[in-house]
């Protein structure tokens, strides 16, 4: 069971998982302090906060620092009263311990506001969960910021900030920089999580490599506009806090009210970089995704091969190419409802088109079926083109500001699902549609972020950032429960929702439009910081590349794809009988691979050059992909060094027969046979052995 504790005699919480303490307490004033956050502790030591100038802040770091007192960093919790006054001033009002569930509860002394902290743990994880509710039971609050938790570090002499930044075709490029004296804000303004940034943030003291040193990492579970605010003061204290929403949003509290976070989950860990997202990697299969225990199918989607022009017929020949492949699930992309002939028209239109496909898609989804395969579909249902006959019968049910203009970005708007109405009508053609089809997979886009997110008419329109979010989650819900066997990957123009809050309900994440193999060895190095390899959606396209022009062969572009979910996006119809010959042997391999891809533990490694690699260890295997892009004649690799593998054992390797020492593959390294030239990779499978055998 969860290890939670108190200590009544020095008002003290004390939360341990399996290799960490989190602790917290009272102070004279029921200000909630934080006391430790790291190793594994019996009792933290209460120290008093050391005493400072008299311009300095007042108290040691609180647990969230709300607005009021001689308080001047950022606060977590700002509210405005009706009388028009700010600021809180608390008295503890009680605790309770559930299987692991803290919640502290607080009053403020004078007007009937109440905060609840809660925490949360488990006995499989390091990772500690955390939010916050605010209850109104008097006259309208205004909420002007309320974040999900503070994290509080020990004083370090250096420490750094990791996190990652991007944008569309770029998305997770990690950065990792010293943290500077200042405050450093970390956001997204645009009802998405965003391409441009995510808000996973880790921070070390300097020294952390990716097998050493300690790293202290958070995962908002959210997936609108959200912002995080880190603090680093002259004297060195660091911190940092987050949630919903971004500046310039006010909610109304009315009375009886509750206003409840997302999320915001923070780990430990002593083994560095490595260490910290295996430990996310294992939290997201056990806690968060809903079906950890599967293995994504190898897809086929048809974008990339049709574009706008999809019609039964070539979608059909398309499905007998990639059954031969020995593809498990086939996805139609866009352009196969209303008058979607291009991006111009038809989104919001959730009907076959008549001309492409006249007696609907049963016909195609029935076929593809028949050929053994999974049948899914492409859907974009927060967004309407203005030319659509949806628009053109509810113009008002798109986000909009009386007097302004309405700003078309991909000649389409954004529906506002915090309506009734529309998130009402939305789940009831998406579920018609998936009942009428036998629909097994929905790839869910949403291509465009807020603007003009306004609400004529409503008491509250702000309210819609917050709202338009959990109607989509309360709408995949809905089809999940109604539709056991359905799965959908979550997309926003690839990357641009990736998080733990949409991956509480979807079973994969379409991780960039960009799939070049070059680029990719990149954008999904910084998605594994936080995210498994089993929730990445890694496709093979066409040579040369569209995003990029770049060729690259067919074997180097599989062996980067085979790091995730693997599928397949190529016009298979130009495809030489080579090549399909070649694809089928390597999707054979990866289905032989994929539990340990999937379910494994992630090892990044770094080699020499542009070396790079990933290993998976499971159970008695492990599967190493390495890839070189590019190379200076004469100078190959040196061995790669395999952490993961247990030195004490020996393994096989399944293509050549050699046996292999594990302390020998740790410390000296394992030779890559890389074929000539550019955009080298190799596959290596390693199955341990019985020394006795």
């Amino acid at each position: 069971m969860p290890d939670l504790r108190y200590v009544p005699e020095q008002r003290l919480w004390l939360l341990h998982t399996p290799s960490t303490s989190y602790a917290v307490a009272l102070d004279d004033d029921d200000n909630v302090r934080h006391l430790h956050w790291g190793a594994r502790l019996t009792t933290p030591a209460i120290r008093e906060p050391a005493a400072g100038s008299s311009f300095d802040t007042a108290g040691g770091p609180r647990e969230l620092d709300a607005e009021g007192g001689a308080r001047f960093g950022p606060a977590g919790l700002q509210v405005r009263f009706a009388d028009g006054s700010r600021g809180v001033e608390w008295r503890y009002a009680g605790h309770d311990i559930d299987a692991g569930h803290l919640r502290i509860h607080l009053d403020d002394r004078h007007h009937p506001l109440r905060v609840t902290l809660h925490y949360r743990v488990y006995d499989d994880t390091d990772v500690i969960e955390r939010w916050t509710t605010v209850t109104n039971s008097g006259e309208p609050i205004t909420v002007q910021r309320c974040d999900s938790a503070s994290w509080t570090l020990p004083q370090r002499p250096g420490y750094r900030m990791s996190h990652l930044v991007g944008g569309w075709n770029s998305e997770f490029r990690l950065r990792r920089t010293d943290v500077p004296v200042a405050e450093t804000v970390f956001t997204s303004r645009r009802g998405m999580t965003s391409h441009q940034a995510n808000p996973w943030l880790a921070l070390d003291d300097g020294a952390t490599g990716e097998e050493h040193g300690e790293v202290w990492s958070t995962a908002l579970a959210w997936s609108g506009s959200w912002r995080i605010t880190l603090h680093r003061d002259p004297a060195g204290h660091v911190a940092w806090t987050g949630g919903p929403g971004h500046e310039g949003l006010t909610w109304t509290l009315g009375t009886g009210e509750t206003l409840e976070t997302p999320v915001y989950a923070g780990l430990y860990t002593g083994g560095g970089f490595g260490a910290a997202s295996r430990a996310w990697h294992a939290y997201t299969r056990r806690h968060v995704v809903p079906h950890p225990a599967e293995v994504r199918p190898v897809l086929y989607n048809s974008w990339e091969a049709t574009g706008f022009d999809v019609d039964e017929a070539g979608q059909t020949a398309l499905a007998a190419r990639a059954a031969r492949l020995g593809v498990e699930l086939f996805v139609v992309d866009d352009g196969w409802f209303g008058e979607r002939v291009s991006d111009h028209a038809g989104l919001g239109d959730w009907t076959p088109n008549p001309d492409r496909f006249p007696q609907g898609l049963r016909p195609l989804a029935d076929e593809v079926h028949r050929l053994g395969m999974l049948f899914g579909l492409w859907v974009e249902p927060e967004m309407v083109n203005p030319d659509s006959d949806l628009y053109r019968a509810h113009p008002d049910w798109v986000l909009h500001t009386a007097h302004r203009g309405r700003t078309e970005m991909r000649n389409q708007l954004v529906l506002n699902l915090a309506r009734p109405d529309t998130a009402a009508w939305t789940h009831a053609w998406l579920d018609r549609l998936v009942t009428d089809n036998d629909i097994d997979f929905l790839k869910w886009d949403a291509n465009r972020a807020f603007t003009e997110a306004g609400w004529p008419g409503h008491a509250d329109p702000d309210r819609l950032w917050l709202d338009h979010t959990r109607a989509v989650y309360q709408i995949m819900d809905r089809l999940r429960a109604d539709h056991p066997g359905l799965r959908i990957e979550a997309c926003s123009g690839g990357g641009g929702r990736a998080d733990l809050g949409i991956l509480a309900r979807t079973d994969q994440v379409w991780t960039s439009d960009n799939t070049d193999p070059v680029d990719r060895i990149g954008i999904q190095h910084g998605f594994s910081q936080l995210f498994p390899a089993q929730v990445m959606g890694a496709w093979v396209t066409d040579s040369p590349n569209v995003a990029t022009a770049r060729r690259t062969p067919l074997r180097f572009r599989f062996h980067v794809a085979m790091a995730g979910a693997l599928g397949i996006g190529g016009d298979l119809t130009t495809w030489s009988e080579d090549e399909l010959k070649e694809a089928a042997e390597l999707i054979e391999v990866y289905k032989r691979i994929r539990p340990a891809v999937q379910h494994g533990a992630a090892h990044r490694l770094t080699g020499d050059g542009t070396l790079s690699a990933v290993g998976y260890a499971h159970e008695d295997q492990f599967v190493l992909l390495a890839w070189c892009p590019s190379r200076p004649f004469g100078h190959d690799p040196a061995p790669l060094r395999l952490t993961g593998i247990d030195p004490a054992a020996e393994y096989r390797d399944t293509d050549t027969g050699a046996v292999h020492s594990g302390a020998v593959l740790r410390q000296s390294g394992l030779d890559l046979d890389f074929p000539q030239g550019d955009h080298a990779s190799v596959l290596v499978h390693l199955v341990r052995v019985d020394r006795k055998g």
